[in-house]
């Protein structure tokens, strides 16, 4: 027996990312057909076997795909065996090029068994032509797989459903549904703690530093002791350790407070593997979802914490009680805390940010305790405006009845109502009416028709009218959350730093003294001001002489 010619590699690959069908198109069965089909070639041996499991058509970047290129490039092997075009490649234009130009330059026969072609017997011109279409045709098909996937995952995400293969830190996948969230009892008191701590003023790095003092894992390990196995870039040492990057994740993430924003990256198309962020425009942002851990208020004053200018000093963790929040009045610009010596004690004041610099403005300071006095005073006395002010409306839960909004809804269901009343009696006159004669069988079935007709889209229009009510009441009562933040500072002894982050915006420092304390409940208060203005008196707490 003469020696045989070719050295064979057979080439096998499935992609479920592809849609591919897993029974006919399954390794093994690729496998059993190319030996079957090379067992009745002479000419041909088989020397190797590559398999790609699991990788997608589209790219030629597979491990065992370049493992048979190097077997081809050392001589091992000199023809390429497949089941058909598609299991080698679904990219038309790189699988031409190997087909076309990379193989007959490198002397290699291919074969794609279905597809009844063999380079070999490239004489048989009409499979050569048919050859680049069914290339375009596999490329064509891979593109509507990729189309349609990516539909349906925006579709899924949509609805609010959560994809991600793990659940973020501070929650766990519903073991009754996989892609909602639901809290996970000990991370999510983690999560509170990380915000707890900010609001009080503690710095990103301090907030890492005592995480990691009491043994607490961080986000990755947490999930690698659940027996979570996951890759990540954030790690930076054998052991993973809270950093001030990862805390800030945590007091970024918008789905501690119920809401998914998902969609944030992905690949620009079916051929480029690549993973790029995606403008904000694009991103799916679908809100309660699932359980908050963080209450919407805190959430917006933690984002307006991590926005301001802290300065918090080298030789401290935290950040002074005011820090942040002055304003020099006649520049804009924040006021800087300094300190001076007399004696064997320490006075703290404040002066304006640019004329230290010495780049102008003026040179009005005012000290530290002056300051926290004045804006103590201040917010003592608004806090009890507005307590009075709600003690007043008896209940906070009925002061959204009386919105405008409301109260219109309302007429349209008293009106709707009456209506439904004069149908109903209309009705009830009907078998009256024609039993008198006045009207004959077919009116009496005509007009009762017409009636009920009113009847039904009157009911229909009160219960949509209701809802709209409830949602009306509800999108209120959240707005009125704001005074609960009021009430339970009520009677407080000292300013803290978590109570001037959830009511102040800004305090604004005049070069007499002068200060004003801007709340971040300007439009609230003017409006509670106008169902109680007694409470208020005339007194102005947003502006108090020094």
């Amino acid at each position: 027996m003469s020696e045989k010619q070719f050295k064979a590699c057979i080439y096998a690959r499935l992609s479920r990312e592809d849609g591919d069908k897993a029974e006919s198109d399954s390794i093994s069965s690729q496998r059993a057909m190319i030996r079957e089909y090379l067992s009745r070639q002479d000419d041909i041996e088989i020397v190797a076997e590559k398999v790609d499991d699991g990788y997608s058509g589209v790219s030629f970047d597979r491990p065992a795909f370049n493992e048979m290129m190097e077997l081809i490039r050392d001589g091992s092997v000199n023809c390429v065996v497949v089941k058909d075009l598609s299991r080698f490649g679904r990219n038309y234009i790189e699988a031409g090029n190997y087909i076309e130009r990379v193989f007959p330059f490198m002397g290699v026969r291919f074969i794609a068994i279905n597809d009844h072609y063999d380079s070999a017997e490239e004489q048989n011109s009409s499979t050569s032509l048919v050859i680049p279409f069914k290339n375009l045709i596999n490329d064509a098909y891979c593109k509507d797989i990729s189309v349609k996937i990516r539909t349906q995952l925006d579709i899924k995400r949509k609805k609010g459903q959560y994809l991600s293969a793990f659940a973020v830190y501070g929650y766990l996948k519903d073991p009754e549904d996989h892609n909602h969230l639901i809290p996970d009892p000990y991370a999510s008191e983690v999560v509170r703690k990380i915000y707890q701590w900010t609001m009080e003023g503690n710095s990103l790095q301090k907030i890492a530093d005592d995480l990691n003092s009491r043994g607490v894992l961080c986000p990755m390990e947490y999930k690698e002791s659940l027996g979570m196995k996951i890759q990540t870039i954030f790690r930076t040492g054998s052991k993973a350790q809270w950093g001030p990057s990862s805390v800030r994740r945590i007091l970024t993430n918008e789905i501690y407070v119920g809401h998914l924003i998902q969609g944030k990256a992905g690949t620009p198309n079916y051929k480029v593997r690549k993973i790029v962020q995606k403008d904000a425009s694009r991103w799916i942002r679908v809100e309660d979802t699932h359980q908050a851990i963080i209450s919407p208020n805190v959430f917006r004053v933690v984002q307006d914490l991590l926005a301001r200018d802290l300065r918090i000093s080298p030789d401290q963790d935290r950040a002074y009680l005011l820090s942040g929040f002055l304003e020099c009045a006649d520049c804009g610009q924040s006021m800087v805390r300094r300190t001076v010596t007399s004696g064997k004690k320490k006075y703290a004041y404040y002066v304006c940010g640019t004329n230290k610099a010495r780049k102008g403005c003026s040179s009005h300071n005012i000290s530290e305790e002056k300051l926290i006095r004045i804006v103590t005073d201040s917010l003592r006395c608004l806090v009890q405006h507005v307590v009075i002010a709600a003690e007043f409306l008896q209940r906070v839960d009925s002061l959204p009845e009386k919105d405008p909004e409301v109260t219109n809804v309302d007429t349209q269901i008293v009106h709707l109502t009456e209506e439904i009343e004069q149908n109903t009696n209309y009705m009830e006159k009907l078998y009256e009416n024609l039993s008198e004669g006045m009207i004959n069988k077919d009116e009496y079935f005509q007009f009762k028709k017409t009636f009920q007709e009113r009847i039904s889209k009157a009911k229909q229009a009160v219960s949509l009218l209701q809802k709209e009510r409830q949602a009306v009441l509800d999108g209120k009562r959240r707005d009125m959350e704001w005074i609960r933040i009021f009430q339970k500072y009520d009677g407080f002894k000292e300013l803290d730093r978590k109570m001037v982050a959830e009511i102040i915006s800004r305090i604004i420092v005049h070069k007499d003294g002068t200060i004003e304390i801007i709340t971040k409940f300007q439009d609230e208060l003017r409006a509670l001001e106008k169902y109680y203005p007694d409470a208020f008196g005339n007194d102005d707490e947003n502006r108090m002489e020094g």
